[in-house]
């Protein structure tokens, strides 16, 4: 059967959109998360050993990040998207195959390198492929769907990681969590590349990255985007790591805080499904939403009660909605072929940003409470909410 002019776009996004939420779901669909951690400590790590092998993770992140975006643009988006879910399948494989500090070091360098592949190459191919077909102002509905499925993933890892553990222990866990890494490989092969033969050029990655990032000094719109993206992004994505902390410090139950870090999440999933009707705010209205949440943040956390929680929740929420604003902003503002280097770079600043809070965090928080550490970190939203308010009046000034 022919399909007419108006199906055709519109069978496009739907096999793109299935595709990447399938491919959403099963990338954070991994048992391994909640318990790598002991897995390190019953293999004989110590504390500074395990914190070390966060930190190589984390090098690992930073050090590849922009240039597999500037591979992105120079080849095709979709191999990069199999290739490094496979490698991330491998390092688990190590983890659970030989135990040891050597292996889990290789494990999250390959954990790092699979996930630095994919970072900037994803938006860019669905960013252009639903601008193929006429559809680039979905960008935003989309992928707020996308994390909201990433969100979904974690969520039922987390939930069948104690019965598969209980039934095999870590070969159990660690086999799901490669089956699922294997899973997104052949789920990313489906995405449609509509690219003009991607390298085609005689572009090198080298080039591609100077000319992305001659771009970003030259274009103040561009300039302006890449730097909101970690201004939205990093703190509260750093935060997010102590709120079983700050829950906990309300003295509930120590059963009871994965019931309210669940509620926490909830409001993240939220702010990821209203992208779609919240991307016509504008400037003003993104300013007004970080405001917002900031004053929840701060209101919410030194509250120390359930409807403190709640606040916290909206907080996350309006966060998560602010920071899918920010990524479409950025691609609106970029051309296609330095889409996924500017999108790395961004989110390399979010990366370093993150570590910065994370030491902000730890600095503050010999001295203060957790809630008190919550509420300091509110303000970088303000400030943000402030710039973005003064930059759209000296726009609006004739």
């Amino acid at each position: 059967m022919t399909l007419s002019p108006a199906r055709a776009p519109v069978t496009g996004v739907r096999r793109l959109t299935r595709t990447l939420y399938g491919y959403a779901f099963l990338d954070d669909f991994v048992l391994l998360y909640p318990v790598y951690a002991l897995l390190f400590a019953d293999a004989g790590m110590s504390l500074w050993q395990i914190s070390s092998l966060f930190a190589l993770w984390s090098v690992t992140g930073v050090v590849l990040e922009v240039p597999s975006g500037a591979w992105a643009d120079a080849m095709s988006r979709r191999r990069l998207l199999w290739i490094g879910p496979l490698l991330t399948a491998a390092g688990f494989a190590l983890w659970v195959a030989v135990p040891s500090y050597a292996a889990f070091a290789a494990g999250f360098v390959l954990w790092g390198a699979g996930g630095a592949l994919g970072s900037g190459a994803l938006e860019a191919l669905v960013y252009d492929e639903l601008d193929r077909l006429g559809a680039a102002d979905r960008y935003a509905r989309v992928m707020g769907r996308a994390r909201a499925a990433r969100l979904l993933g974690t969520v039922a890892a987390t939930g069948l990681a104690g019965p598969f553990f209980a039934r095999g222990g870590y070969e159990a866990v660690g086999a799901a969590s490669f089956l699922a890494c294997v899973l997104t490989a052949l789920t990313a092969t489906r995405f449609p590349e509509h690219r003009v033969r991607p390298g085609s050029t005689g572009d090198t990655w080298a080039t591609t990255l100077r000319t992305g990032l001659a771009e970003a000094r030259g274009n103040r719109a561009v300039r302006g985007a890449l730097l909101l993206v970690p201004a939205v992004a990093a703190v509260w994505g750093a935060l997010d790591e102590y709120t079983p902390l700050l829950i906990r410090d309300l003295g509930v139950a120590e059963a009871t805080v994965p019931y309210l870090v669940m509620l926490v999440w909830a409001g993240v999933t939220l702010g990821s499904l209203l992208a779609g009707p919240a991307e016509r705010l504008g400037t003003t209205g993104l300013a007004l939403l970080l405001g917002g949440a900031a004053l929840a943040l701060a209101v919410g956390a030194t509250a120390r009660s359930l409807a403190g929680v709640v606040l916290v929740s909206l907080a996350f929420a309006g966060f998560q909605l602010a920071e899918v604003l920010a990524d479409v902003r950025l691609q609106h503002r970029i051309d296609e072929s330095r889409r996924a280097t500017l999108t790395s770079v961004a989110n390399l600043g979010t990366e370093l940003a993150t570590v910065a809070t994370f030491g902000l965090y730890a600095l503050l928080g010999t001295d203060m409470a957790h809630s008190t550490v919550f509420a300091v970190l509110a303000i970088p939203y303000l400030v943000t909410a402030l710039a973005l308010a003064r930059a759209r009046a000296a726009t609006a000034r004739p």
